[in-house]
């Protein structure tokens, strides 16, 4: 909030000191003349009083009449003067000359000298000294003030706005995380009230697409899974008879693709319990080691060619951790598999534990992923070109699930170049609070 401030008052001292200083003069230039009518107007009586007392006394006596005027006068100064002084410029000079007074305005108008003609070569003048400097500085203090007074203002102006974006911020930061039940809860006479109202509607919005699509997915997979349990159980019995061979390569056929379609409904409530954001992780202590040891003994028995190595780097000491075992076994498993579907010969995992949390990656061998691939992979059903064929692809969720599974914890899953060629992912999760 004080940034903006900060920014406000900056841009309304700098306008306003710049408004007091050039406004004044540029009416003062367009409307010279009148100002000077008015301030001859103004000391016409003054000069004139001035005049009869020096024409009250012969000329001799005057040099003594100014010098005692101009003590009595003070801190005016009365000067006597000939009406050629250098100082005028040759239209008051014309108009002393023509018997006629004349004056000089300085700053806001006020006049800083008034001159009326004695005689046909002296005039006496009336000059207007300058402020004294504690004047000054009280002038400069009352600029001070009101300088303090906007910056009050500004201060009780500005902090309900920033209250209201601070709120509105803070809400869109948490639906942004799943909380989709959240609203800015800020009143309609708000400044920002229309704002927050239009925030509010659309969050409702989402809130009930991403509920339907939830609940959608959610009974499609559940209803599917009878029919499919039902047709595996009932070509289990098929091939329990005795068949010609072609007939029970064909039955076998379908039970693999039975199989492979129930286990895609499997990713799919697996994708959609994800996406709940009332279900919170489960956060137990784990011994890092052991646990990944686990991970890898889950995998072990898919690893498609034997000699594949899989290294493991624990780096630092590794102290217990706290994670929801259940997600972040999952995700690992994922990456794992999807490691060993596309390396050469090797995979290497490492774990790091550092003050701000735990880091996990997975590197491979294998050729890689384009630079503007990284992001889309984690889409749901997304898979590169080359992995179109399922045998090798799968059905284009196990990093979806993974990203979700991490960000569930708080963490992050991103994918970058790995040193071995391939492609490394890594896995970052927060120490709780």
């Amino acid at each position: 909030m004080f940034r903006i401030l900060f920014r406000l008052y900056l841009v309304t001292i700098v306008s306003f000191s710049a408004a007091i200083y050039l406004v004044p003069d540029l009416v003062i230039k367009v409307f010279h003349e009148r100002f000077l009518t008015y301030n001859l107007d103004y000391s016409r009586g003054l000069q004139t009083l001035i005049v009869k007392q020096f024409h009250s006394v012969p000329p001799a006596q005057w040099p003594a009449l100014a010098a005692e005027m101009d003590k009595e006068f003070q801190p005016l100064h009365i000067v006597l003067s000939g009406n050629d002084d250098a100082d005028f410029t040759p239209d008051e000079r014309q108009r002393l000359q023509r018997g006629e007074n004349i004056v000089r305005i300085g700053d806001w108008g006020w006049r800083t000298l008034a001159v009326s003609p004695l005689n046909e070569r002296t005039v006496v003048k009336m000059v207007v000294p300058p402020d004294p400097t504690d004047v000054s500085l009280l002038y400069w203090s009352i600029n001070v003030l009101i300088g303090a007074t906007m910056l009050a203002c500004l201060l009780l102006w500005l902090r309900p706005h920033w209250r209201d974006l601070e709120r509105l911020k803070g809400t869109a930061e948490r639906f942004g995380k799943g909380q989709l039940s959240e609203r800015t809860q800020i009143s309609a006479s708000s400044n920002i009230g229309s704002l927050a109202n239009v925030f509010d509607t659309m969050a409702g919005d989402i809130e009930n697409l991403l509920n339907q699509q939830r609940d959608l997915l959610n009974a499609v997979s559940h209803e599917l899974r009878t029919p499919l349990t039902r047709l595996d159980f009932g070509l289990a019995l098929a091939l329990s008879d005795d068949l010609p061979a072609a007939s029970r390569e064909r039955l076998q056929g379908l039970v693999d693709h039975i199989r492979e379609l129930d286990e895609l409904v499997l990713e799919l409530l697996s994708y959609s319990r994800l996406q709940n954001p009332a279900r919170l992780p489960e956060r137990v202590d784990v011994s890092l080691d052991e646990f990944i040891d686990s991970i890898l003994g889950s995998v072990d028995e898919e690893l498609e060619s034997p000699n594949i190595v899989i290294d493991v780097l624990l780096h630092g000491q590794l102290e217990r951790f706290s994670l929801d075992p259940r997600l972040t076994a999952r995700a690992l498993q994922n990456l794992l598999r999807n490691a060993m579907r596309y390396c050469e010969k090797r995979i290497q995992i490492g774990v790091q534990v550092g003050p701000k949390g735990c880091e996990i990656w997975v590197d491979d061998d294998g050729i890689g992923i384009p630079d503007d691939e990284r992001e889309r992979i984690f889409e749901p059903f997304y898979r590169l070109d080359r992995s179109r064929d399922r045998a090798t692809g799968g059905f284009g969720l196990g990093l979806a699930i993974s990203r979700r599974a991490l960000e569930a914890q708080g963490g992050t899953l991103t994918v970058e170049a790995s040193p071995l060629g391939g492609a490394r992912f890594r896995l970052w999760l927060p120490t709780p609070a």
